[in-house]
């Protein structure tokens, strides 16, 4: 991913804290040269000193087939992003995009029944333990998580290689910045909003 210096994030905790909040990613890989691409929840884990990137997909999927034949993998997370009209700028310029994408590559794997077995529970906890009625691994039935099973793949993938952009109008000039997060907040839609949101909570500790 092109990264110019004023967007390139480098702390590793700040990149890992955008990773679980951000988690719905696509999953890239290629079969002859043709890229393939899936969509799909995933999780970042630590063992020992590496991380992981683990998640699943359908038995009928091909993309997990290509694996094997790829030394690495392609992982990308994306935070919110806006349209940024130059009419927000004080001085003549052209428009641009911020955004938010962390990208990681590293080898695949498939996972054998009991690491997705684990993997799928840690998933389930994750997402319902806050709920009301948390459907949870051990309250799902034996019978419909063997039928269940036999219709995913398991995967992880090792952490080599992480490059991770901002693009939140850090090369603007303060009074700029400040008038791009005004004028996002009257866009009416929820990037924009969510894009003023992030700008503002950043500006508040660096601006």
């Amino acid at each position: 991913m092109y990264i110019p210096k004023h967007f390139k994030v480098s702390d590793a905790e700040e990149i890992r804290e955008f990773v679980q909040q951000n988690s719905f990613a696509t999953l890239v890989t290629t079969k002859k040269g043709k890229p393939i691409a899936t969509h799909l929840p995933m999780q970042l884990i630590k063992e020992n000193n590496d991380y992981y990137i683990t998640g699943h997909m359908a038995y009928g999927n091909p993309q997990w087939r290509t694996f094997v034949d790829s030394e690495d993998v392609l992982v990308m997370f994306q935070g919110p992003h806006a349209y940024i009209s130059s009419s927000w700028y004080e001085q003549e310029n052209v428009p641009t995009w911020n955004y938010q994408a962390v990208h990681i590559y590293g080898p695949a794997r498939i996972l054998e029944v009991e690491e997705l077995k684990q993997d799928l529970a840690q998933l389930l906890q994750q997402y319902e333990k806050h709920r009301e009625n948390p459907v949870l691994w051990d309250k799902l039935s034996p019978s419909l998580l063997e039928k269940e099973l036999k219709g995913i793949v398991g995967f992880k993938i090792k952490v080599r290689e992480v490059q991770a952009a901002y693009k939140l109008s850090q090369n603007r000039n303060e009074r700029d910045y400040l008038n791009i997060t005004e004028q996002l907040k009257k866009e009416g839609n929820p990037d924009s909003k969510q894009m003023a949101e992030l700008m503002q909570q950043r500006s508040n500790t660096q601006l």
